[in-house]
């Protein structure tokens, strides 16, 4: 298997705002909202108490992740392809997080390239600012601090997809149709995963969707790099 796909880890994260009410944040939070939120109204004529609702789970400083879903490409012993997943999740973040960091340790940190769908402006920085929140040290592959643009080792398929263009902006499940790659979306997307957490004790569905937004994505990255299997991929998820 070559090693542009074998040293790669897809992964996707979901997340939530971190207080479901507006009115249960701190004081000197809502304040810090409502600053925020000055800028995402403009004619909308929304409240802050409904921008937070929509908008805050995007945000690491007002949201939390619940869900971290990461896939690799191995090889069977009949030849075919096989993309394994995990799915790290649960409603403890720091815990959640801190099996996430271990499963980056042990990895070839020399070799290995984290790829996500708009990752390196969403993923990976959410990564980073919710473990630092958490107390938890950066891993080696996510820690990009002093080093320059070609040292870091994150691939983008939106990044790929863009070629230069920076105010387009092109969902992967749009990228999944134009590729003929089965959606990853059910009953419900990722707007609805903040009610769906918080109001449904919808955690395990959320983390199927999770698992299936990184299949869509490894397949995705397949395409773009012209990678035709011969044989089918085998998509293996958690039992």
């Amino acid at each position: 298997m070559s090693p542009e796909i074998r040293d790669v880890v897809f992964l996707d994260i979901e997340t939530v705002a971190h207080q479901y009410e507006y009115a249960d944040l701190d004081e000197r939070l809502k304040s810090q909202w409502a600053r925020k939120a000055s800028f995402l109204k403009r004619d909308s004529g929304l409240t802050d108490e409904e921008i937070y609702r929509d908008r805050a789970g995007i945000y690491a400083e007002f949201g939390r992740i619940i869900c971290v879903a990461v896939g690799k490409f191995t090889e069977n012993e009949n030849g075919e392809l096989v993309l394994r997943t995990k799915a790290f999740y649960g409603d403890d973040e720091k815990s959640l997080l801190m099996d996430f960091k271990k499963l980056l340790e042990r990895l070839d940190q020399s070799a290995t390239r984290l790829c996500a769908h708009n990752g390196k402006e969403f993923d990976f920085p959410y990564l980073c600012r919710r473990m630092l929140i958490n107390c938890i040290p950066l891993p080696q592959l996510l820690n990009l601090s002093g080093r320059k643009s070609w040292e870091v080792p994150h691939l983008d398929t939106m990044e790929m997809w863009k070629f230069g263009d920076y105010k387009h902006y092109t969902s992967l499940d749009l990228l999944a149709a134009i590729f003929n790659i089965p959606s990853s979306k059910s009953d419900f997307d990722g707007s609805q995963v903040n009610n769906l957490y918080h109001k449904q004790n919808g955690l395990e569905r959320i983390k199927d969707y999770c698992l299936r937004d990184v299949a869509v994505l490894a397949q995705l990255f397949l395409k773009m790099k012209c990678i035709n299997p011969e044989k089918e991929i085998v998509i293996s998820y958690p039992s």
